[in-house]
């Protein structure tokens, strides 16, 4: 199988930090390649040699399962040298700064650079001491752009457009880097953003964010056409948020009987691992004709190689590192 047809050069950066910094012709522009991969990716050849000769390193340092296999995956299917480095056994398990890290890995000569990391700013910092491009798989509760880049292509097939569609994101917004990418995202392609939560897992200034806040599940959820669930990020607390697992899923969980306070025909999102009975009943989560929680994982494959695929087109341009 060919790889897909040459296109212009579609991100400014050679870096893909956030959705932040991201204008809306270069997030369409993604999600449009990305649609080519998805049909590559339910054919019975896989494999295209669009990133042959490039070396893709996976830097995870926080635990992940969809990310990591989805980023490695991608890679392969591209026809890149795929490394994942695990961090329990290297240099930083004994005390390597991350700085060090970067500059060990620069010596190595990759061309794309995979990180997810437990601080906010950690890829951002990479990307100004690594000669390769750098993909934020995660950074603390900063962004998952990524993430976000899947949600918007499995929400855009299904919808079709994103102007006047009404998403809620609905949990622990305060230490979710997947609700910061999903809110920057939706605001700039014409969806208006409801957030839904208890006030202790809201940001501080989550009213200057542009979108409507609801601490009432069921006010909330009235109207919606995407119901986009959080897990409880309990690694991330120090303290109570919540009095318990119990009494949150009763007020804030998703069952079929809050759903129904939706627009008919209403999707709902998880972006995984999900912790049923705590925010979504296994009713909803596998209900196939409201969930979209296995698509996502499909589209990660595919908006992943459409983000590898885009930057090593902007390597090859500038004349760096060409296979």
């Amino acid at each position: 199988m060919t790889s897909a047809a040459p296109a212009e050069t579609i991100l400014k950066s050679s870096h893909l930090l956030g959705i932040e910094q991201l204008s809306v012709p270069e997030i369409t522009a993604l999600l449009d390649l990305a649609e080519t991969y998805v049909a590559l990716n339910r054919g019975a050849d896989k494999k295209t040699a669009t990133l042959r000769g490039r070396t893709l390193i996976n830097l995870f340092f926080e635990a992940s399962t969809r990310t990591q296999s989805s980023f490695e995956l991608a890679g392969k299917r591209l026809g890149a040298d795929v490394m994942n480095m695990s961090v329990k056994t290297s240099s930083v398990s004994k005390g390597e700064t991350l700085i060090d890290t970067a500059t060990t890995l620069n010596a190595m000569r990759p061309d794309l650079l995979v990180v997810r990391h437990q601080d906010s700013g950690a890829a951002e910092l990479l990307s100004r001491k690594l000669d390769c491009c750098v993909i934020n798989a995660g950074d603390g509760s900063h962004e998952h752009p990524t993430q976000a880049l899947l949600d918007a292509l499995t929400i855009r097939r299904r919808r079709g457009a994103f102007q006047g569609l009404v998403v809620a994101i609905c949990g622990d917004v305060l230490h979710s880097r997947v609700a910061r990418s999903n809110i920057h995202l939706l605001l700039k392609m014409g969806a208006r953003v409801r957030l839904i939560a208890p006030r202790t897992l809201l940001p501080a200034d989550a009213d200057r964010f542009g979108v409507e806040i609801f601490h009432d599940m069921k006010k909330g959820l009235q109207g919606v056409d995407i119901v986009m669930m959080l897990r409880l990020q309990l690694e991330r607390m120090s303290g109570a948020f919540v009095p318990s697992t119990r009494e949150y899923f009763h007020f804030y969980g998703l069952d079929h009987e809050k759903l129904k306070l939706a627009k008919p025909g209403a999707f709902v999102m998880h972006p995984g691992p999900m912790n049923r009975g705590v925010e979504i009943d296994s009713a909803v989560a596998d209900d196939i004709e409201v969930s979209l929680i296995q698509e996502q994982v499909e589209m990660g494959v595919a908006i992943r190689m459409a983000v590898l695929d885009a930057l090593s087109r902007g390597l090859a341009k500038e004349g760096r590192n060409a296979p």
